[in-house]
C-alpha cells in the first residue's frame, strides 16, 4: 500500500488529500483509499493507521510505503507508530536526500516543532538505493524503514518499481492525489 498527498497551498490553513493505493507487487491496483489531513498538522500518523486498519484490503497488505516522511507540508508520519499499530512494516521513499538542517529550520516555525523533529529523528537511518525503472537506467532514491529487514525492503522496492524510478504504489498514489486536488495529475512519476 503506497501513500502520497495531493497538492495544497503551503503555509495556509486547510486540508490536503491523502491517497493510499493497494497494488499486487508493481503490477495492478486492488484498491484506492482516500482521506484528508491538515496542512502542517499532526494527524498524518493516526489517519494512515485508521485508513490501513479499517481497510478491507488490510489482510493482503505486506508493506506500507510512504512518499517521504511528511505530508501536507510538515505533517510528519511516525513510521514506528504506524508499524506498531498496524503490524505492517513501513518503507519511506524519497527522491532526494533529505536536507535535515533545512528541515529543522523550517520546523521551528511550527507549533510542536520539537515533537515533529523527534519523530523525524526516530525514523531510522536514511539509506540510498539504486532503483532501475522501465527506462533501464539507475536512479538513486532514499529510504527509511520500520519493522522490516533492510534486505527485504530493498527486494520489495525492486519488485514494485515497474514503470518509473519509484515503486508503483507510490507512483499511482501520486497520480491519483494530484489528479483529485488539481483536476489533472502533475509532476514526475
Amino acid at each position: 500500500m503506497g501513500f502520497d498527498d495531493g497538492s495544497f497551498e503551503p503555509q495556509t490553513e486547510g486540508e490536503a488529500w491523502l491517497i493510499g493505493v493497494v497494488t499486487r507487487g508493481g503490477q495492478w491496483i486492488d484498491g484506492v483509499l482516500s482521506n484528508k489531513i491538515k496542512i502542517d498538522g499532526m494527524d498524518a500518523t493516526p489517519t494512515i493507521i485508521d485508513m490501513v486498519n479499517e481497510s478491507r484490503h488490510k489482510d493482503q497488505v505486506r508493506v506500507i510505503m510512504t512518499s517521504g516522511i511528511t505530508f501536507a507540508g510538515f505533517n510528519v508520519v511516525d513510521t514506528n507508530q504506524v508499524f506498531e499499530e498496524t503490524g505492517i512494516p513501513v518503507i519511506v521513499i524519497s527522491r532526494k536526500d533529505p536536507d535535515l538542517p533545512a528541515v529543522k529550520r523550517a520546523l521551528k516555525n511550527l507549533p510542536n516543532w520539537q515533537e515533529r523533529w523527534e519523530i523525524l529523528n526516530s525514523a531510522g537511518e536514511i539509506r540510498s538505493v539504486k532503483s532501475v525503472g522501465t527506462k533501464s537506467r539507475e536512479t538513486t532514491i532514499y529510504v527509511q524503514t520500520a519493522g522490516i529487514k533492510w534486505e527485504d525492503a530493498e527486494e520489495i522496492i525492486q519488485t514494485t518499481t515497474t514503470r518509473s524510478s519509484i515503486p508503483e504504489p507510490l507512483r499511482l498514489a501520486h497520480l491519483i492525489a494530484t489528479g483529485i486536488s488539481r483536476g489533472e495529475s502533475v509532476g514526475r512519476v
